[in-house]
């Protein structure tokens, strides 16, 4: 609400508070660009509600590739996008753009790529890729790495890491997030082994015993922190909500299991329950203002 001079008298006070309540229907919605990963779904949509039940402004959600999502915040046409993978994963991308978007802070720290195995395969057997040379292995791996989106940093070094490891006689499965759970699904039915790139948090943690192979020539990276960029100015013009995204900030093992509950309901009521079960953090995002 706006603060009347006393000289205006109640009239101006009047005229001025009904002028804020219409700059504040008058916000033009904010555009969030996101990838179809898991983590990127829920901090997205997790940020989406919390800015338009708790800050008033109206939200638009851009759902694309990787590539076009770091362009499009260079480019202003998005206002920011919560899954920049960095130092690493998405060096190329951000290369590319650091001139031109701004970063507000970081979501989560410890996120980790590599390679997984269920379980039930023996770490005698599996324990390292550089194992997957093994000839008994490659023959019940059927020579495939199973791989997710053409676009995908992980993807960028999952290609290094054949290269790296001389699996020549390996296929990076190229598919996407889904078409990578649908076959490791399949295989865990049939307890069938399978190597396939992954990342942490993912709820796949939840639902299924797997374990991450060594890397010992670091070809996939080390841990790494998701940051929130936007476009140049964005901070200046919609400051309420830059400082909430500098505040965002979710414990991995929280996050997993939001994740792992928004695959056995939705990402929607998965969000609801996160912000009625941690009231005290969202207020601390919120600067100590629920809005």
């Amino acid at each position: 609400m706006f603060k009347t001079l006393a000289t205006f008298g109640i009239a101006a006070g009047m005229i001025m508070g009904a002028a804020g309540a219409t700059l504040a229907q008058d916000k033009s919605p904010v555009k969030i660009g996101w990838g179809a990963w898991s983590d990127a779904e829920f901090v997205t949509k997790l940020a989406a509600k919390v800015i338009k039940d708790k800050l008033g402004h109206e939200v638009e959600l851009v759902q694309t590739d990787i590539a076009p999502l770091y362009q499009g915040v260079s480019r202003g046409d998005l206002d920011f996008m919560m899954m920049a993978w960095l130092p690493e994963t998405h060096a190329d991308y951000f290369a590319k753009v650091k001139d031109k978007v701004t970063t507000l802070g970081t979501v989560y720290d410890g996120a980790k790529l590599g390679w997984v195995v269920p379980t039930y395969v023996p770490e005698d057997a599996i324990a390292s890729i550089e194992d997957l040379k093994k000839e008994d292995v490659k023959d019940k791996l059927k020579g495939r790495v199973e791989g997710i989106d053409p676009g995908a940093g992980l993807t960028r070094l999952s290609e290094q890491a054949v290269k790296d490891y001389e699996l020549d006689s390996y296929t990076l499965q190229i598919s996407s997030e889904a078409g990578m759970l649908t076959t490791i699904d399949r295989a865990i039915r049939k307890e069938e082994w399978f190597v396939a790139t992954a990342w942490s948090p993912h709820w796949m943690f939840g639902k299924y015993k797997l374990r991450y192979i060594d890397d010992p020539k670091g070809s996939l990276g080390k841990a790494e922190h998701v940051d929130v960029i936007a476009r140049k100015d964005f901070d200046k013009e919609n400051p309420d909500v830059a400082a909430f995204l500098s505040r965002m900030k979710l414990p991995i093992a929280d996050l997993e299991a939001a994740m792992f509950e928004a695959q056995e309901t939705s990402y929607e009521k998965a969000v609801d329950n996160y912000i009625a079960g941690h009231p005290d953090q969202i207020k601390a995002w919120l600067g100590g203002n629920e809005g």
